[in-house]
């Protein structure tokens, strides 16, 4: 994508959304926040408590999951609009290192942002930047 598309939403305007119509997603409370908004890209922060960990003390996968799919959804949402019918069509992700509890980033890039399609990618940091997973996610959006 050679330029990036402005949100068409503020990151305030995009949580107010989230919370009311997806309130699913905050199970466990409110531990996802908008970091960064701008051109192409969201960062998703997830402060990862014990409610977060599998044995071991490590962050379980599905909670990586769903921080790289709640990244996606939010930037596709916050460079679309408010369209809750955006749907995971596919995901991959790699998991590169253990996560501890802790704050964790998860920045999604649009690549592509077609018309029923959004190709993105999610890159999930912790707090001293290192990558603990990496993935690329398609989500299906209704018409524009």
């Amino acid at each position: 994508m050679s330029k990036h598309p402005e949100p068409v939403v503020t990151a305030e305007e995009l949580e107010d959304y989230i919370v009311r119509e997806f309130s699913q997603a905050f199970r466990d409370g409110k531990v996802y926040h908008i970091e960064d908004l701008g051109p192409g890209y969201l960062t998703l922060r997830l402060d990862a408590t014990d409610a977060h960990l599998r044995p071991g003390g490590t962050v379980s996968g599905p909670t990586l999951f769903t921080l790289a799919d709640l990244a996606a959804y939010y930037a596709i949402m916050a460079h679309i609009g408010l369209k809750g019918l955006s749907v995971t069509t596919s995901v991959h992700l790699d998991f590169m290192r253990k996560a501890a509890p802790g704050p964790l980033y998860a920045t999604c890039t649009l690549l592509k942002l077609g018309k029923r399609l959004v190709v993105t990618s999610v890159a999930i940091k912790d707090a001293e930047d290192d990558l603990i997973a990496q993935g690329s996610l398609t989500y299906s959006v209704p018409p524009r």
